[in-house]
């Protein structure tokens, strides 16, 4: 996955954190003697993908000593295109590898369970995936049985006319009567748990990758029998993407900013985005971007929330001392200063000059 507000140099190393949440979770897989690890969909990105990065993605995967099980999902959908049978895939997957383009039971080897995939072939299901792969099944009796699906649930959905929504109503029926012991979802990035005897759940993205997202960087632990289940988040992923607004009235207020930003501890690996409600002279706006210009530096990226800003930048007497301009400038400066107090677009873009006029006047002096 590529992020737009990364540097080539920021997304260099992110790309790379991807990799290793891979090697993290099956660490973790040996550590726990997991019997399998299931993917639930989007395992890459897109289906048109650089062979670098498919064998990266591969050799990563080659670190599982347990069998590892891919979905393919709306991403990476199983279609004539699919990434999963390029020659690249076929070629270099690891032995223990299976993706899971079939609604056949697939077995889980040295275990009394099983896996069924509700795969996607096209990039709008027209269909209820999970609802499909139930009608073909019979209770698993003894055999512990997994169905691994992707996409939204109809629940609290606002497109209830989506064809491809996960039925809940029909999930519980089939879990109540033994088809299935748990539904693995994925397609939300955020740990979600929807089932309050914890056989349903969307176990979230190993590693962050927007600002909404509730506990990333996590996979799920699953401990399954037949009569109970055991759900644990386990973090496997180690960025951070931060979002804060924060007044800015005065200098100490500007203070109160860097020193919120100095405290994050691994600013190489996290991405902050900030608003700014207030007002502020020209020296404290300069002060405000030697801020942010700083601390730019030494973050994957640090972006103003400009949607969720409303920061007014207004000389006072002090600015216009402090300068000292005379003739033309000093008529500029006034006539900025005017048009820097009205509503809009124009005063924004005014404000904006002030403060630039301000920050090349203390330069050249």
């Amino acid at each position: 996955m590529t992020r737009h507000f990364l540097s080539a140099e920021a997304q260099a190393r992110y790309s790379e954190a991807r990799l290793e949440a891979i090697k993290e979770i099956a660490k973790l897989a040996e550590v726990e003697s997991c019997a399998f690890v299931v993917v639930s969909g989007d395992v890459f990105d897109s289906n048109h993908l650089d062979r670098q990065v498919v064998v990266r993605a591969l050799d990563a995967m080659s670190s599982f000593t347990v069998p590892l099980f891919l979905l393919p999902a709306n991403h990476d959908s199983a279609n004539a295109a699919s990434v999963y049978r390029s020659s690249t895939f076929l070629d270099h997957r690891p032995k223990n590898l299976i993706v899971l383009d079939t609604f056949a039971p697939v077995a889980i080897p040295g275990a009394d369970a099983e896996l069924v995939g509700a795969p996607w072939d096209s990039k709008q299901p027209l269909e209820d995936l999970v609802a499909k792969a139930c009608a073909e099944l019979t209770p698993a009796g003894n055999t512990l049985r997994v169905l691994v699906a992707h996409g939204a649930v109809d629940e609290g959905n606002p497109d209830q006319q989506n064809p491809s929504l996960i039925r809940m109503a029909s999930v519980r029926e089939a879990i109540a009567s033994g088809l299935i012991h748990y539904l693995a979802l994925g397609d939300r990035h955020s740990v979600t748990r929807l089932d309050p005897g914890d056989r349903i759940w969307y176990s979230g993205t190993p590693l962050v990758t927007d600002f909404t997202e509730n506990e990333p960087n996590k996979v799920l632990v699953v401990d399954l029998d037949g009569e109970s289940v055991k759900v644990e988040a386990r973090q496997v992923g180690f960025w951070t993407f931060l979002k804060e607004s924060f007044p800015a009235n005065n200098r100490e207020e500007v203070d109160a900013i860097a020193e919120w930003l100095e405290a994050i501890a691994d600013k190489r690996s996290a991405v902050v985005k900030l608003s700014f409600v207030g007002t502020l002279n020209l020296t404290e706006k300069a002060h405000l971007d030697e801020v942010l210009n700083h601390y730019s530096d030494l973050f994957a990226a640090l972006e103003t929330w400009e949607r969720h800003t409303d920061l007014v930048v207004l000389p006072d007497e002090e600015d216009l001392l402090d300068l000292g301009l005379t003739g033309f400038a000093a008529a500029t400066l006034e006539d900025l200063r005017e048009q820097a107090r009205s509503d809009g677009e124009a005063g924004e873009v005014a404000q904006d000059a002030l403060s630039l006029l301000f920050r090349l006047a203390r330069a050249g002096s």
